[in-house]
Order: structure tokens, then sequence, then C-alpha cells
């Protein structure tokens, strides 16, 4: 099993997986600087001090939902779609696994009694902003 594994078809990412399993002595990011989420490690020894700080308004245009889902208990399975929906891509997620959703569409199936923590852009609009199909 791959550590950090990328979901593709024909050539689009949909998305990436970072196993539970997976550890680095560096700071890693794992996403391209060019994604609308920025998913990465960051490693510090002890004793390091991130001074105060805050993060200026920059102004970023955003086009769709990006979202990143952290499975905290349990199991589940993921269906990842292409844009046009026409292909499933299955594949099983446990505590700890890392999802960023890259693009196309996506479901899920609990195969425990499970808690996910999702991080995506807000505000959130509902089902405004979803297609079911």
């Amino acid at each position: 099993m791959e550590l950090i594994e990328t979901v593709k078809h024909n050539g689009l990412m949909l998305a990436l997986i970072i196993r539970a399993q997976f550890a680095t002595d560096e700071t890693t990011f794992v996403t391209p600087p060019e994604y609308a989420q920025q998913v990465g490690f960051v490693v510090y020894a002890k004793g390091s001090v991130i001074p105060r700080h805050r993060h200026l308004p920059v102004k970023r245009e955003v086009i769709g939902t990006s979202e990143v889902i952290l499975v905290r208990r349990g199991k589940c399975e993921v269906n990842l779609y292409p844009p046009d929906g026409t292909t499933t891509i299955v594949r099983r997620l446990s505590e700890g696994d890392v999802l960023v959703l890259v693009s196309g569409a996506h479901s899920f199936r609990m195969l425990d009694d499970t808690v996910l923590l999702e991080v995506k852009q807000g505000p959130y609009l509902g089902d405004y902003e979803k297609e079911r199909f």
C-alpha cells in the first residue's frame, strides 16, 4: 500500500490519500502550490518556537470547493468519480487516514461508526452548492 496515493482518472487528479502510517522527519507538503488547499506536515525540533503572527487579508479567487477529510475514528469507503460521473474508483479509509479531494465528485459509505473531520472553504451554502446524481 502506498503511504501517499494519488488517485487519477485519465490523467486528472481526483484525490490524494495520506495513510495514517505516513511519517516524515522533514517538512513535507503533499499538495502542489497551485492547489486551493495546501496540505503538508510541518516538522519542528523540540524547543522550536513559531513567532506570534497573523495572516494578512490577501484576496484569493477560488473556484469550486476543495475538501480535506481526516478519519478520526472508524472506517469508511470513499467512492471517487471524474467530473462526468461515469467511473467509480473505490478506496477504503481507516482511522488516521487523510483524504484530499481535488476534483470530480465523491460519496462515502461507513463501514463502522465513523467520525470524519472535514475542512473546506466557507461559508458553506448547503444544498445550493451541491449537485446530487
